[in-house]
């Protein structure tokens, strides 16, 4: 009886939460507002809230509230949670690559993961056909984010021209560089060539610029981006050295664009 009297009192918090716009919760948070209840018999109302579909453990100790709109799916996007549970654990994050790019109209194909960019190495989520790739980044470049509305609250998000850049950085968690061309080709039209600046570029290897840079002249055709990462590049007095389009494919026997000193070890084909 006990037992069925906590999971009343768990559900009814509960849907006071949701009340309250709440989407979330910590173990913490029970243990506080339910001090005369022992953890065993939380443990086990939680166990059966969680398979009711009502409640979702998430992370060690951090749990999400399930809404009724999203009861079939058992679990809401990790849009509209991600940035509570980085705020639970204490990380700096943004959510980049494929992800922010469908945000601005450009992922093409709905991303089958969810990237999140952030400095810790100890995250896994894979919760009911949902999983989060976490990429691990030193640092975060926070004036380069953008908050987006959600609605269940904000969430950062890596600019357009931020996300062109992770895009190349990163091009083989994600496919390629024929699928980083494809979604560039899409995301260029939200990048602003103003935004393209040298705080920004200098927070990724020179290679990267060349291949960006490359990809933005010759398969994009988008001189008006491509130039302005060249001004930008050579105000910082940037030298280009000889680097392969493809790090995965032989250089010997190929042409070197005279411009960005890529090595043109591989055709770009882009996905209309």
């Amino acid at each position: 009886m006990s037992n069925g009297k906590t999971n009343n009192y768990l559900l009814s918090w509960i849907e006071q939460l949701q009340s309250r716009g709440i989407i979330s919760f910590s173990h913490d948070d029970l243990i506080t507002n339910f001090p005369e209840r022992s953890e065993h018999a939380i443990i086990q109302s939680l166990s059966r809230l969680s398979q009711r579909g009502r409640v979702v453990p998430i992370y060690k100790g951090f749990y999400l509230i399930v809404p009724a709109e999203y009861a079939a799916m058992e679990i809401l996007p990790p849009i509209l949670f991600i940035d509570y549970l980085m705020e639970f654990i204490a990380k700096p994050y943004y959510v980049g690559l494929l992800s922010a790019a469908a945000l601005y109209g450009a992922a093409h194909q709905q991303p089958q993961e969810f990237f999140v960019l952030t400095t810790t190495k100890q995250l896994a989520t894979q919760k009911k056909g949902i999983k989060i790739n976490y990429i691990i980044k030193k640092t975060i470049p926070s004036q380069f984010l953008e908050n987006r509305k959600t609605e269940t609250g904000y969430v950062k998000v890596s600019s357009p021209e931020l996300t062109a850049f992770d895009l190349v950085y990163y091009s083989n968690r994600i496919g390629g560089l024929n699928r980083t061309s494809t979604v560039l080709n899409e995301l260029a039209e939200s990048m602003q060539a103003d935004l393209i600046e040298p705080e920004l570029i200098q927070s990724f290897s020179i290679a990267t610029i060349q291949r960006l840079g490359y990809i933005l002249e010759y398969a994009l055709k988008d001189e008006h981006l491509a130039n302005k990462l060249w001004k930008v590049s050579k105000d910082l007095n940037l030298y280009f050295y000889r680097q392969p389009l493809s790090t995965g494919k032989k250089t010997s026997g190929h042409k070197t664009d005279p411009r960005w000193k890529i090595i043109i070890n591989t055709e770009i084909e882009i996905d209309e």
